[in-house]
């Protein structure tokens, strides 16, 4: 899986890209959130609050309850905002 970080998530991850092999049980966005959080403080410190966290499974914007499988590639992105 490719799991990508975007503006403050790639500041605190430390890392724009990442390729993983998840465990068994992680089988959603939310799942696959926590498991990242417990990587690193910095992983840590970007998902501190799930709610301030959008995000993509192959380029489709989708939430916490979307199944995640190998193969697939994640963005994590803050809030977008216009004006």
């Amino acid at each position: 899986m490719k799991v990508l970080y975007f503006a403050w998530l790639r500041q605190r991850t430390g890392t724009g890209e990442e390729e993983l092999s998840l465990p068994d049980e992680v089988r959603d966005l939310g799942g696959l959130m926590r498991w990242l959080a417990a990587r690193s403080p910095g992983h840590a410190s970007a998902f501190a609050d799930p709610a301030q966290v959008r995000m993509a499974v192959n380029q489709e914007f989708c939430g916490p309850e979307h199944p995640v499988k190998a193969g697939d590639e994640v963005a994590f992105f803050p809030p977008v905002t216009g004006g």
